[in-house]
């Protein structure tokens, strides 16, 4: 879902490890490309030389609550989710895997303090893209614009499914399309950030799962 000059709060204040990357800038913007445009050569070297690799450790939080969040990324590696906390309860929003970006969509888009936080849930490899970067890129290159028209599109279709899932689907519906959606999901991700991301409670996931069983 969650698909850029604020106050100030950046994402520079990472609560995790940045190490050497494993993952090259011609590897991961190639990634990009496959999965959704081509890029230019001029594009692909002022992406590369305005972006970040980073390799983050398992909970690490990109963003937080009430941080302005300036930053896009791409998700190269690894698995990431959005949360909210409410009256106590953690609640999962949305999540990210291989080849899908992700943002704190409401910060980026609005120039406002992040309503949820961010955080990785499996060690990751991110490409980081400042908003100012894609701003211009997108002014730059066509093709750039593209991309982001691309992005902002499936996001959109991903949460009106996501509507559709919480107002139509019984549980079970939902997490049999969300487990068609991402076979692999209960493998990466803790039951009980699935179970918060249907709108149903671990029990009843638990329920569902031993039937399925």
């Amino acid at each position: 879902m969650l698909l850029t000059w604020p106050n100030h709060v950046s994402n520079t204040n990472i609560a995790g490890t940045v190490k050497t990357p494993k993952m090259t800038y011609e590897k991961i913007i190639r990634n990009i490309e496959s999965n959704y445009t081509s890029l230019p050569t001029e594009c692909k070297f002022e992406l590369k030389i305005n972006s970040k690799i980073l390799t983050l450790d398992k909970e690490t939080i990109l963003v937080k609550e009430g941080q302005y969040a300036d930053k896009t990324y791409f998700v190269a590696s690894g698995c990431i989710r959005a949360y909210y906390l409410k009256d106590g309860k953690d609640v999962t929003d949305w999540f990210a895997f291989e080849n899908d970006f992700i943002n704190s969509i409401n910060s980026y888009f609005q120039n406002i303090p992040s309503p949820h936080y961010i955080e990785v849930l499996e060690p990751c490899i991110l490409l980081e893209i400042p908003r100012d970067t894609a701003n211009r890129l997108s002014k730059d290159f066509i093709e750039f614009e593209r991309l982001e028209k691309t992005v902002i599109t499936k996001t959109m279709l991903q949460l009106q499914q996501r509507i559709v899932s919480m107002q139509f689907e019984n549980a079970q519906q939902k997490y049999q399309n969300l487990l068609k959606a991402r076979p692999d999901i209960t493998e990466r991700v803790q039951l009980t950030h699935i179970a918060s991301f249907l709108g149903i409670t671990l029990e009843t996931l638990s329920r569902i799962r031993s039937i399925k069983n």
